[in-house]
Formats: structure tokens, C-alpha cells, sequence
């Protein structure tokens, strides 16, 4: 009987050179497919959907053995990554082939999250706003307060980090921008990017 190989996540990108998605470092980026969250200003909106994904599993992993020496390390993307349950073993095989493993990560997870950290080198914390302002912008309810139970964990176990803010200008007036610096001004946050909004790839908010 032919043996029939799953695909552990469902990929929707891949890009096999960034430069751009883990702060010095040369990386092969993986889209994730899925996001329980709906911001409105969501540069990768064709990743939201849980349901799709159109790269194959082992192409990546073809892909990556032939970049083995030119590598940093590959950075799991999304989508939010951690919303898939293959997550885990994928970031294993990836590892174990000699990859330094990054995360992007808004942190709608936290149960899910710490397991995960033992396996990564780097985090990239998206931090939408202030956390009683999540909702608005995930137009989800109690995103906010899981956002800030992952930023914890991650602040506690010891893993690199780079939290990011996209300055959303539909958003982000005065009292927004004061609002988050209130939140993060109790942690002893070491990297805080405040990043410009791009239109380009964005859907139209509503």
C-alpha cells in the first residue's frame, strides 16, 4: 500500500530569502495559513481563512535542504502560526535539519505559546495597541487580554524578542499612542519597534 504523507501545516507563502523578517539575520520565511483574529488593516489578509494553504510540505523542506550554510534560520510566519497543531512538529524537522527557528506571533494563544518557546531562538511579538484596545482592532472579543498573558510568558522565558506596532493611522491619534506606552511601560520591554503603515497588500478597512 503506498504510504500517504500529510502536509504537518497549512502553508499559503513561501519566500526562500528574507532579509527583513528576523533582525539580522539571513532567513527562509513560512506563511502559516490562519488567523482567528480580523484587523482590518491586515497586510496578509488571503492568510486569514484556516481552511486553505496551497504549498506543499516537502517542497519547503526540499527547498531548505539545498540552502543548508546559507541559511540564518527559517522564521515561521503567518497568519498567526501558532493557531495550527502541526506547528510543533514542523518547527522540530526544521530544526533538526540545522535551522535557528523564529516566530511572528500576535500572541491570541498564550496556553500555547510557552510550550512552544523551548524550540525557538527568536520572537517577533506583534503588539496591536493598548490591550483594552484590541477588540476594536481584532474585532474579536478578550483578544486584548490574551495578548498580554503571551507578551508575559514570552518576557519570562528568556527568548530574544522584537515586539512591534504598526502605527495604524486609522487608529493611532495621541491618546492610542499614550494608551500603549501606559500598558508597556510595566514591563522592562529591550525592543520596541514602532513601525510605519504601509498600504501596499492591505484590503480596504471597514
Amino acid at each position: 500500500m503506498a504510504e500517504v504523507r500529510l502536509n504537518p501545516l497549512r502553508v499559503g507563502g513561501f519566500e526562500i530569502l528574507s532579509l527583513c523578517d528576523w533582525p539580522g539575520e539571513i532567513v527562509a520565511t513560512i506563511f502559516c495559513q490562519g488567523c482567528p483574529w480580523d484587523c482590518s488593516y491586515c497586510h496578509n489578509p488571503h492568510l486569514i481563512p484556516v481552511n486553505s494553504g496551497t504549498v506543499e510540505w516537502d517542497d519547503i523542506i526540499s527547498k531548505l535542504a539545498s540552502r543548508k550554510g546559507l541559511l540564518d534560520g527559517v522564521v515561521f510566519s503567518g497568519g498567526e502560526p501558532i493557531l495550527q497543531r502541526g506547528l510543533i512538529p514542523a518547527i522540530s524537522q526544521v530544526r533538526a535539519m540545522g535551522f535557528r527557528i523564529g516566530l511572528h506571533t500576535a500572541g491570541p494563544y498564550p496556553k500555547k505559546l510557552a510550550p512552544l518557546l523551548p524550540l525557538v531562538d527568536w520572537v517577533g511579538f506583534d503588539v496591536k495597541a493598548a490591550f483594552e484596545d484590541y477588540d476594536t482592532i481584532t474585532r474579536t472579543t478578550g483578544s486584548g487580554a490574551r495578548a498580554r498573558q503571551s507578551l508575559e510568558i514570552l518576557l519570562a522565558s528568556g527568548v530574544d524578542y522584537e515586539l512591534r506596532t504598526t502605527m495604524y493611522p486609522g487608529f493611532f491619534d495621541d491618546a492610542a499612542v499614550a494608551r500603549l506606552v501606559n500598558d508597556l511601560s510595566g514591563y522592562n520591554i529591550r525592543e520596541h519597534k514602532m513601525q510605519e503603515f504601509r498600504q501596499a497588500g492591505v484590503r480596504t478597512a471597514s
